[in-house]
């Protein structure tokens, strides 16, 4: 179970780190994006939501961000994973169907995105039994601790 405990952290910590890296672009802390890289973010989003009406690009821009801020915290620290995870899914599957409904599939499979939604989606699994289990964290950590 060793395994299973450290495949956990790993698709956890890379996940938010994915959505943290994506948020800091979008600020220019990461990466030259220009002079205005939010503006540049919005206008993507308004690539990749090109069948909805262009007033609503800025609100979606920052709704996306807000969430993807809030996901990758959580992931990363760990707080209520099962429901982060999930939400996590839907988020990126969202986004994978958008993406291929304005540029086709070939741009959310060449971007990993129906990857990354079934790896939270995977992630959100593990804890699917133990989320209803009084002490589940400890029953976690107890059954990590046996099997290895």
């Amino acid at each position: 179970m060793k395994g299973r405990w450290m495949a956990i952290r790993y698709a956890r910590l890379a996940l938010g780190a994915a959505f943290l890296s994506a948020v800091a672009a979008r600020f220019g802390l990461c990466f030259d994006r220009g002079p205005h890289p939010f503006a540049e973010f919005i206008r993507y989003t308004g690539e990749v939501n090109s069948f909805l009406p262009p007033a609503t690009y800025p609100f979606l821009a920052v709704a996306a961000t807000t969430a993807e801020t809030l996901i990758g915290i959580a992931l990363i620290v760990g707080f209520r994973v099962r429901q982060t995870a999930l939400a996590a899914a839907i988020l990126l599957a969202i986004f994978g169907t958008a993406m291929a409904l304005s540029a086709g599939i070939k741009s959310p499979l060449d971007a990993s995105v129906f990857s990354a939604s079934a790896c939270a989606w995977l992630l959100a699994q593990s804890f699917a039994g133990a989320a209803s289990m009084p002490n589940s964290r400890a029953k976690i950590a107890e059954s990590t601790k046996n099997a290895s």
